[in-house]
């Protein structure tokens, strides 16, 4: 993927694939962020994004999701290719780009090692 469009083939949007991720029960967290992940035979990553009420109003929760879409878009070559990542935020935290880019991309690289067999 040489253009940093957050195109479909990005997205997970199958319910089954959030369920897959979920069910795997592979997962790593920080303050922010708890971030799912699976495999999925694809030569990119993927994201999902599984927001709660309890997150905010739907003013924060949109908030959070266009700055987890841009943190991953800005940031797909440096992820980990075949892995899917469901990102779950956290209530009562409003971070930066800057902050979510870095929690996306230590935490990724942390799951991915697990997702794909190496502890």
């Amino acid at each position: 993927m040489s253009d940093q469009r957050f195109g479909p083939e990005c997205r997970i949007r199958r319910n089954a694939d959030f369920r897959r991720a979920f069910r795997r029960r592979c997962a790593v967290s920080d303050v922010r962020v708890t971030i799912f992940g699976a495999r999925n035979d694809l030569p990119h990553p993927r994201l999902g994004i599984s927001i709660s009420r309890k997150v905010g109003i739907a003013v924060v929760r949109n908030r959070w999701k266009r700055l987890l879409r841009e943190a991953f878009r800005l940031n797909t070559a440096k992820l980990p290719p075949g892995i899917d990542l469901v990102v779950v935020p956290r209530a009562g935290v409003q971070p930066s780009l800057g902050e979510l880019t870095g929690s996306l991309l230590h935490l990724a690289e942390k799951l991915s090692g697990r997702v794909m067999g190496r502890r």
